[in-house]
């Protein structure tokens, strides 16, 4: 197998700068620091270039915060310097780890994402039908806390052979082993306090402090920084193998994969337990492990929810639909833009994020609701 070799005399102030003006100046949220850093734009982008050649370059710590969505969940966001840097290096990363994942490994890939995902599934489900449906739907356990720095090095050396490049990518791999755990546990505390002195109802409070409590921490040698560029690319790439064996090895023709939730469709219920077992021997290789979201599915019968979606077949026609939860949601940020809780500027890109949502699937309804 050939490495790729001389990657880190690719990162010129001209592509650190392209770097900065295409991805991380659009990308991010908080335009001050983007205000704040042109003010010295020359000087700052040549800082952070003399920065990734500084054989001693050290990531400065992440500001890390707690998020509620559907659940709570961290966040792990760089200073401005370091995400310059970790773009930098993502887009280097994907030019030599993409070209060999399968097609349908879709997350966050150039050109993939959730609808090119929702493409294949409608695609292979239209193939499928005729016949009794199948899915094995499995899930992985706290994945990105789980990936094992020392295998995703060794993935990663199979693949590269520049040992610069490679110093500065470990760095980031081993950023979880310093300082984030005591940051982590004190959000942790400090959530539970808010929540015990809120109005909500015993039994919302109870449910919410235990989703906290759920929250890991990051173990010495295990996990990826949440939210880094270079860590969706990682943990994309990690399971590559799996992929490969899923498809080539277990011939599963009708095989999706969305970062930890994969997805594999058959007439044959019998043989998809028997992938079912295969998979999870597989992955222990990774030191990782299935958790009780697993299972095998009848389609035809139930339907299946995939990327906010819920999959039918009715009368041998297929019908995809928004998930009860994704509408609860919705409305409950259309209640808040009126009410005047959401600023102006991010209520019309929620909106606008919902709308191309929501024409994927049979909810005109949902396109045209307004809240009371």
């Amino acid at each position: 197998m050939k490495r790729s070799n001389d990657l880190y005399s690719q990162i010129t102030l001209k592509f650190v700068m392209d770097v900065y003006n295409k991805q991380v100046k659009v990308n991010t949220k908080k335009k001050k620091k983007i205000y704040r850093f042109e003010e010295y734009y020359t000087a700052n982008i040549t800082r952070i270039y003399k920065l990734i050649k500084n054989k001693n370059y050290q990531i400065k710590g992440y500001n890390i915060f707690l998020i509620k969505e559907q659940k709570y969940r961290i966040v792990m966001s760089l200073k401005l310097d370091d995400k310059v840097i970790n773009h930098v290096l993502a887009n280097i990363l994907s030019n030599i780890l993409e070209p060999s994942l399968i097609n349908t490994n879709v997350a966050t890939g150039r050109g993939k994402g959730t609808y090119y995902d929702i493409k294949y599934l409608k695609k292979y489900l239209n193939e499928l039908k005729g016949g009794t449906i199948y899915a094995l739907k499995f899930d992985i356990s706290k994945y990105f806390y789980s990936i094992d720095h020392k295998i995703l090095k060794h993935k990663l050396k199979e693949k590269i052979k520049d040992q610069k490049f490679l110093k500065l990518l470990f760095k980031i791999i081993d950023s979880t082993n310093y300082n984030v755990n005591a940051k982590i546990q004190k959000i942790k505390e400090n959530e539970i306090l808010k929540v015990n002195s809120s109005n909500l109802n015993e039994k919302i409070k109870k449910q919410r402090i235990e989703e906290i409590k759920r929250i890991p921490l990051y173990k010495q040698g295990k996990g990826l920084p949440i939210g880094n560029m270079t860590s969706q690319i990682m943990a994309i790439f990690y399971l590559n193998e799996l992929d490969h064996y899923i498809k080539e090895k277990l011939k599963i023709k009708y095989y999706i994969r969305y970062m930890d939730d994969g997805v594999l469709l058959s007439n044959n219920k019998e043989y998809l337990k028997y992938c079912l077992e295969e998979i999870e021997k597989l992955i222990k290789k990774y030191q990782l492990k299935l958790n009780n979201k697993t299972k095998i599915i009848n389609v035809t019968k139930e339907g299946i929810d995939f990327l906010g979606f819920r999959f039918y077949i009715i009368n041998n026609k297929l019908i995809m639909k928004v998930r009860n939860d994704s509408k609860k949601r919705f409305k409950r940020k259309m209640k808040a833009i009126k009410n005047g809780k959401i600023p102006k500027e991010k209520a019309l890109s929620i909106i606008s994020s919902y709308q191309g949502h929501f024409k994927w699937g049979n909810c005109y309804y949902m396109m045209k609701y307004k809240p009371k």
